[in-house]
């Protein structure tokens, strides 16, 4: 028997956890932005490369990683904007600021572009640090980025031109790293993490990817002429805390991108998984234009109270080795 039974969070800061949940709530409740409930176990997951699911052999079925494509299904019967705020589950190693089962805020808003997102997005953020501080006075500004910008002011190279043997050369002279079979997606998601995502500012969001991490955004022209997944990222404190997406409604194109996933799986001996032929069948009756968000309310949280270990607050997270 473990003598080790206590929650790893604070009593203190379980119970203010509880008061800024409360305040997402409320947030979108002012907003009429209506909850709902979608199922934690079904028969598809994410196709993903990057991620990883849980599989129950038993029910057929797998732990979702999000709630997005039920959610997506919810829109295109004619819900309007919808929000869900509960459990999600990632076969990835724990740390500090990863845990297998986590709490996710996902939400969807009918009729917004993607800029307009990110300003609710950083609405929501100032409500919740101000739930954790009263006495704050001063509100979080959150700088926008473009991917383009970053990687241009870093290493003098246009992220969505670079070619793949540029990118293998600049991680080997970088990172030390020489490696066969890597993508130019995975050269720039090394290159972002390890240089770029450590010299951040507190607060920012990074905008318009490259056109491979479109995933399920829309892909558009910028400024520039050059196609860009019109997707961003939160970063709070130098972590990731949210992923949102101008929503693609295409049914053919997502299907295109799903079944180059599996592809992509098969070639690098990942775990098979089926398609979500609800959620195409959804896009192709008709998803209403929007933009859509999801939040790791852990790592907000985290943000919020001034605590740099995950385990600091959830009660019980899985162990580490």
């Amino acid at each position: 028997m473990t003598s080790d039974w206590r929650p790893s969070a604070a009593l203190e800061t379980l119970q203010q956890r509880a008061v800024l949940l409360a305040a997402v709530r409320e947030f979108f409740a002012q907003r009429g932005v209506l909850e709902v409930d979608t199922p934690i176990l079904m028969p598809t997951t994410a196709t993903d490369i990057y991620i990883d699911s849980y599989r129950v052999d038993s029910a057929a079925s797998f732990l979702q990683t999000s709630p997005e494509f039920a959610l997506k299904r919810l829109l295109a019967a004619g819900c309007g904007s919808i929000y869900q705020l509960g459990k999600v589950f990632r076969r990835e190693a724990p740390s500090k600021r990863h845990n297998h089962e986590f709490t996710l805020c996902e939400w969807y808003r009918v009729g917004m572009k993607l800029e307009q997102l990110m300003d609710e997005v950083e609405a929501l953020v100032q409500a919740v640090f101000a739930a954790a501080d009263s006495q704050r006075t001063a509100a979080v500004k959150i700088e926008r980025l473009s991917y383009r910008a970053l990687f241009e002011t870093h290493f003098a190279i246009d992220p969505h031109r670079v070619s793949l043997d540029e990118l293998a050369a600049l991680a080997e002279q970088t990172l030390d790293l020489v490696a066969a079979d890597l993508s130019r997606t995975d050269y720039l998601q090394l290159l972002l993490s390890h240089c770029i995502e450590p010299t951040l500012p507190d607060a920012c969001f990074i905008f318009d990817y490259p056109v491979e991490q479109a995933a399920l955004a829309r892909v558009e022209d910028d400024e520039t002429g050059q196609p860009v997944a019109r997707r961003f990222e939160l970063f709070l404190g130098g972590m990731e805390v949210a992923n949102g997406y101008f929503e693609l409604l295409d049914e053919a194109e997502q299907r295109a991108r799903f079944d180059a996933d599996i592809a992509e799986r098969a070639r690098r001996g990942f775990d098979q998984v089926p398609i979500d032929e609800a959620l195409l069948a959804a896009l192709a009756a008709g998803m209403p234009e929007c933009s859509g968000v999801a939040l790791g309310v852990d790592r907000l949280v985290m943000a919020a109270l001034g605590i740099a270990d995950i385990a600091g607050v959830i009660a019980f997270p899985q162990l580490r080795p």
